[in-house]
């Protein structure tokens, strides 16, 4: 369980010898420790499981990749898989539980600015919105995701879209790193996220076996709205716009910036939409991805799914006892599903109520772009040999821009009464489970090699 009152030593020990690469039968000479891309504190308790994870072949993690769903306290109740547990829910150990966290969801390092396009004369693109990079990648570096985790102790949220990177020179210093990001868990709730364990809140096949007792259940939610906003910005800063394929007429108010666009290329306002679902959930799926294969290195069950309900989930079940994060959401006229639009305080969509209007949305998109600690930012620190002169050298978002994507962004919002349009302003699919590997179950029901080694010595590799 994750518990901000233990520290344990993150420092664990990746020092000496080399270790056998599963069956493939190769030695490493040398493991990371002394390649100096992990930095450690030799004295530091080593639990055998991080050591163990921290050598382990990414390409037994990905052949070794499996939907391990049978966790320990679970049943299935009858048909020709069905088995009783005999052991009791088990929570995660801190340690891994963290190092899982952080692999989803954990910044790793300084961003790569894009670094030419023949049509900015001379200057950087502009197209990246952090400085700082993640385990996970982001189209054009745009990076609107964020995280939230549940456990039996409580719910959870963990942000690192805008998290400056702490130095690491020579190799990464995990305790810092790991340490860096659990000072930055803001906890929401006591207690697990309450998803009953039925239909409609839950696909029927996930009802035995998702958000379970002892389990880490961990989610990104993702703000397509400023995404949305971000293609617009791009699409002026490369000439173009947008028009509205729905009603079949020109964005009203463009014709005053033929000087700079071409609207004969304008996209389909809903394919510009459809673009920004599929590059969050691109960059959801991926991050989710991460964590799969840190649980084969780790040794726990657990998968990558997307059958609980979103909507019980962010908090519009209809039913008071299942509040679910509590978003905010509308009810929009001929549409039957509800329109999300953030969590008050905590992640909030870039569209009114949490802006005053969408001109406010845009402008504040540019400032984190530009802004203090923006990977704009000449102040910024970095991976560039001479960052202030890198960062400041990108090609500027002007007034008139901000206007034109104003215009744009005003149309959709007036004429919709929602931004986007067609596509959701918050956006969550793609869930990740970690438990505790009941071996005994796929030792009774399958043939040998349904899980890994690092399953079979869970238990007294992490105690």
């Amino acid at each position: 369980m994750f518990d901000t009152t233990r520290r344990k030593l993150y420092g664990a020990g990746l020092l000496g010898a080399g270790v056998l690469l599963g069956g493939l039968g190769f030695t490493r000479a040398e493991n990371l420790a002394t390649r100096g891309r992990i930095l450690l504190d030799a004295g530091a308790a080593r639990p055998m499981g991080l050591v163990q994870a921290a050598n382990f072949p990414l390409i037994e993690a990905i052949h070794g990749r499996r939907s391990r769903r049978f966790a320990k306290g679970a049943a299935i109740p009858n048909g020709p898989l069905a088995f009783t547990s005999r052991h009791a829910p088990e929570a995660l150990d801190p340690l891994e539980q963290m190092l899982l966290i952080a692999t989803v969801a954990g910044n790793t390092g300084w961003a790569e600015l894009f670094a030419h396009h023949p049509g900015y004369a001379g200057r950087l693109p502009n197209y990246t919105t952090a400085a700082g990079g993640r385990s996970f990648p982001s189209s054009a570096g745009f990076s609107t995701s964020e995280f939230f985790f549940t456990d039996d102790t409580g719910v959870y949220f963990l942000p690192t879209r805008d998290m400056t990177p702490a130095p690491a020179e020579g190799g990464t210093d995990l305790r810092g790193w790991l340490d860096a990001h659990r000072a930055r868990i803001v906890k929401l709730a006591d207690g697990r996220l309450n998803i009953p364990a039925e239909m409609p809140h839950m696909e029927g096949h996930n009802t035995w076996c998702a958000n379970v007792p002892g389990s880490t259940l961990v989610f990104p939610v993702a703000d397509v709205a400023q995404h949305v906003i971000l293609q617009l910005l791009y699409l002026v800063q490369n000439g173009t716009g947008i028009y509205d394929d729905v009603n079949g007429r020109q964005i009203p108010g463009l014709e005053r910036y033929t000087h700079r666009l071409n609207l004969e290329v304008a996209y389909p306002l809903t394919f510009l939409e459809q673009i920004a679902l599929s590059d969050v959930s691109v960059e959801m799926g991926t991050a989710c991805y991460a964590g799969a294969l840190m649980l084969q290195a780790l040794g726990l069950g657990g998968w990558m799914y997307t059958g609980i309900n979103p909507f019980t989930v962010m908090g519009a079940s209809g039913n008071p006892a299942v509040p679910g994060l509590g978003f905010r959401f509308d009810m929009l006229p001929g549409n039957p599903l509800p329109h999300f639009t953030g969590l008050p305080g905590i992640f909030e969509a870039h569209v009114p109520p949490h802006h005053a209007s969408m001109r406010a949305a845009v402008e504040t998109v540019v400032a984190r772009k530009f802004g203090a600690g923006g990977p704009f930012d000449p102040k910024q620190g970095g991976s560039y040999r001479e960052n202030a002169a890198v960062r400041s050298s990108a090609a500027p978002i002007d007034a008139e821009a901000i206007e034109i994507a104003t215009v744009m962004s005003e149309y959709v919002f007036s004429t919709f009464g929602r931004f986007p349009a067609t596509v959701p302003a918050v956006f969550l699919k793609t869930y990740l489970q970690a438990h505790r590997l009941d071996t005994e179950f796929y030792d009774r029901h399958h043939a040998p090699g349904a899980y890994l080694r690092t399953h079979a010595r869970h238990d007294r590799n992490w105690g």
